[in-house]
């Protein structure tokens, strides 16, 4: 927050008055002046300038309207989130379809989607058949998504991420589809990715 009236500890500052005119390098005691001559504030707007610029204004309404712009970037800014959808190396064709279906919903809604292949005790020598698994769901969800990540190795575990096509508007969330459940962590461009896993 900048410094206001008295709080500005500077012998001059570059004067801003109340209607924008530049009044060029004043003494704070002149621009303070001037300020409570119109009934308003003295606000240090460029501290880091010499003299630092000040301007006259009214400090609530400037603090309000920071407040509002703060709040309106706030609703602008997206939550990047990554859904799991997690799947079995013998899946019937209609629960992949349903998986495919919830993959589909969550690229829709502008997410992206992690889609695992767990495998359990020997299962884990069908490993081309995950990548086969994981192919065809990327060919189901084709004309919604990008292959960020294909076929890569978690463990026992067989993933792949697939981002939101380019120039796709998302969709509003709607409520959860049967069978997608699960806790998220939320992922903004720079930090941790909000998961919510399907069943």
């Amino acid at each position: 927050m900048p410094r206001v009236n008295e709080k500005i500890r500077v012998r001059e500052v570059r004067l801003i008055d109340h209607e924008g005119k530049q009044l060029g390098v004043k003494p704070i005691d002149e621009a303070m002046g001037l300020a409570r001559s119109v009934g308003m504030d003295l606000v240090e707007v460029s501290p880091s300038a010499t003299p630092p610029v000040c301007k006259v204004m009214d400090f609530g309404k400037y603090k309000y309207e920071l407040n509002k712009k703060s709040k309106e970037n706030k609703k602008k800014q997206r939550t990047v989130v990554t859904k799991e959808i997690k799947l079995r190396p013998k899946i019937d064709d209609h629960d992949f379809d349903t998986k495919a279906k919830h993959a589909k919903t969550f690229l829709e809604e502008g997410h992206r989607v992690k889609a695992i292949v767990m495998f359990k005790g020997r299962e884990v020598v069908y490993q081309d058949f995950g990548k086969k698994l994981l192919e065809r769901l990327a060919l189901a969800i084709t004309e919604c998504c990008t292959v960020e990540k294909s076929c890569i190795s978690e463990g026992r575990n067989l993933v792949s991420i697939y981002a939101p096509k380019a120039g796709v508007v998302p969709k509003p969330e709607a409520k959860k589809a049967d069978g997608a459940e699960g806790a998220a962590e939320n992922e903004p461009e720079a930090a941790p990715a909000e998961t919510v896993e399907t069943k």
